[in-house]
């Protein structure tokens, strides 16, 4: 099975022969490193920029404004803070031209801690996104998802960011990519650039198919019906190794894996809550201005009267940075003991 920066490799080859994409680039992304993560190796499209961030959103939207479909890399999501107002602008094209400039641009930037980076390559970007308009922003916890939501975001009108956790691109799946051999061995010898010399390296890529994904549309990992656990991203395996444990005690978890954190699935989450009459929402994030905080507020609008207990948060610190110890990291984001301790406290709570 594919890892997730194979995956998001070939869902760029895809897209290079299938969607017309014409340039993936940033830092590194060409050769001979093909990313820091490996996920852009042996592609046909791929060059190297400075390392300016702003230039790169600056030449993606130049591109898109254009016509052209393009992959922006963002190293790490750290480092796309700078950027803020030229991501605001991107995404309030279309509007500001009435209708008439679509800008097919895709920005990927790996988020979140779990690689031990410490302060300055450890940081989430999902709540900042959130607040973009004009923006769709996905972030995949299976290499499948990874795959067919990268496909959807090229081939979509308008800016969409890719956000691939930092600590899964090394994960495994266990679904099959259509084409890809079953043999991992084989795979890595196909699209894997070899270690030294790469000069006279290519890609033997397998023909692949599409996989679609819609853009709102939530995946209910595992079916339960006392509490509705909502996360996305690295946390839906911590989730689903914890509803699991709980599960053999009598605890019944529904775990919703959100995918799209905008637009998002209201209607599943709404169904869910209502069946189960609790909810956590679960991300890494900083715990203050969470993207879980707005879904909170929805749920105290619309289902008040609806839940048997106070809708929860689990996120991370409120800290000015994650340090490099693994101690200091697993006590600034949420960790499976951290979420087991959550939903037994909710499970026990009385209306």
């Amino acid at each position: 099975m594919a890892s997730m920066a194979q995956a998001i490799r070939m869902a760029l080859h895809y897209a290079e022969k299938n969607l017309d994409l014409k340039d993936i680039f940033g830092q590194d992304v060409g050769m001979p490193l093909g990313g820091v993560f490996t996920a852009t190796q042996g592609l046909e499209t791929t060059w190297n920029t400075p390392l300016d961030e702003r230039g790169i959103i600056s030449a993606a939207m130049g591109i898109a404004m254009t016509g052209d479909r393009c992959v922006a890399e963002i190293q790490f999501g750290d480092y796309i803070f700078n950027t803020m107002d030229l991501l605001k602008i991107a995404g309030n094209t279309l509007w500001c031209t009435n209708g008439k400039l679509n800008l097919p641009m895709v920005v990927m930037t790996p988020v979140g801690a779990g690689i031990r980076g410490s302060v300055y390559h450890s940081h989430s970007f999902d709540a900042w996104a959130s607040r973009l308009p004009g923006w769709k922003i996905v972030m995949p916890s299976t290499p499948i998802d990874a795959y067919a939501m990268l496909i959807a975001a090229i081939e979509d009108p308008n800016p969409v960011m890719f956000l691939p956790p930092k600590a899964l691109m090394r994960v495994r799946g266990d679904e099959l990519i259509p084409g890809e051999p079953n043999s991992e061995k084989e795979l890595k010898q196909m699209i894997d650039a070899p270690l030294g010399d790469r000069t006279k390296w290519s890609a033997k890529w397998p023909k692949l198919d599409k996989v679609d994904f819609e853009f709102g549309k939530a995946k209910i990992v595992k079916e339960g019906s006392d509490i509705t656990l909502v996360t996305y991203g690295r946390h839906v395996l911590i989730a689903k190794q914890v509803a699991e444990k709980l599960a053999n005690e009598g605890i019944s978890v529904e775990l919703i894996d959100l995918r799209c954190i905008y637009p998002y699935d209201w209607q599943t989450m709404k169904s869910s809550i209502q069946k189960t009459k609790k909810v956590l929402f679960l991300n890494e994030d900083t715990e203050v201005t969470n993207f879980a905080e707005h879904l909170v507020f929805r749920v105290n609008q619309e289902l008040f009267y609806d839940i048997y207990a106070r809708p929860r948060v689990l996120a991370g610190k409120n800290l000015p940075g994650i340090g490099l110890h693994a101690n200091l990291e697993e006590n600034s984001v949420p960790q499976a003991r951290d979420l087991e301790k959550e939903l037994r406290e909710l499970h026990a709570e009385k209306p």
